[in-house]
């Protein structure tokens, strides 16, 4: 009897996940194809893929290569070539989980780490407690470079 509440319970929580998924509306969604091939989706290739890791309330308060003051609660990261200003997708590789952030900052000193992102960011990508992760970065061609980044939302693919 319980191995059959056990797969009757396992159908229905999966019948349900599939019908949680969901995608980005129109106003969040970045254009990751690049051009169409007959029968195939063919996507961008990733300006990096590398160790990512977050900086937080040590920080807190202290300018950035920008100017401005750091706060760890922006959707911001530290670069060491990026273009101040320029906007990234990051995706953490293990989840999933996609945000779009803002350059405000260089770094990371640390060899073998490509971008630092502030504490939100790894919030929004859950990696928060690990404190490093593997992502994917692309580069987003923004029509205007003016939005703050506290309205970018967090994109789930």
């Amino acid at each position: 009897m319980r191995g059959h509440i056990a797969h009757i319970l396992a159908t229905v929580l999966m019948v349900v996940s599939l019908g949680a998924a969901q995608r980005p509306t129109s106003s969040e969604s970045v254009n990751t194809v690049s051009k169409a091939i007959p029968g195939k989706m063919a996507r961008t290739k990733p300006y990096q893929i590398g160790t990512a890791s977050w900086y937080g309330s040590y920080f807190q308060g202290r300018a950035t290569a920008s100017g401005e003051p750091y706060d760890m609660y922006d959707l911001t990261a530290a670069h060491p070539t990026l273009p101040l200003g320029s906007w990234v997708r990051v995706t953490n590789l293990r989840n999933g989980r996609a945000v779009v952030v803002r350059i405000n900052d260089r770094g990371p000193i640390v060899p073998g780490r490509i971008i630092d992102l502030s504490y939100n960011t790894a919030r929004v990508l859950r990696f928060e407690s690990k404190g490093l992760q593997r992502v994917r970065l692309d580069v987003v061609k923004s029509k205007t470079n003016t939005g703050r980044p506290e309205m970018m939302a967090a994109l789930q693919y």
